[in-house]
């Protein structure tokens, strides 16, 4: 299970983790600093990543448009 994590967190999390979920990559680092939520659901489901984030918008999203990615 890699994870994609969002831009409301530290991309610190990705080292720290790393032994639990490596591949995990950050928005920053994966060149999405400054995509829209679209674009970065729309990179996490090409490329087999699970979301983490605190915002509410992703989990509003999986509610439209079906439950991928995780």
């Amino acid at each position: 299970m890699r994870l994609l994590f969002d831009q409301n967190l530290s991309p610190r999390l990705v080292d720290a983790l790393s032994d639990v979920y490596p591949g995990s990559v950050h928005v920053q680092t994966d060149g999405l600093g400054c995509a829209t939520d679209a674009e970065v659901w729309n990179h996490a489901c090409g490329n087999h990543l699970i979301i983490v984030t605190k915002d509410t918008d992703f989990h509003e999203r999986s509610i439209i448009q079906g439950a991928r990615p995780r």
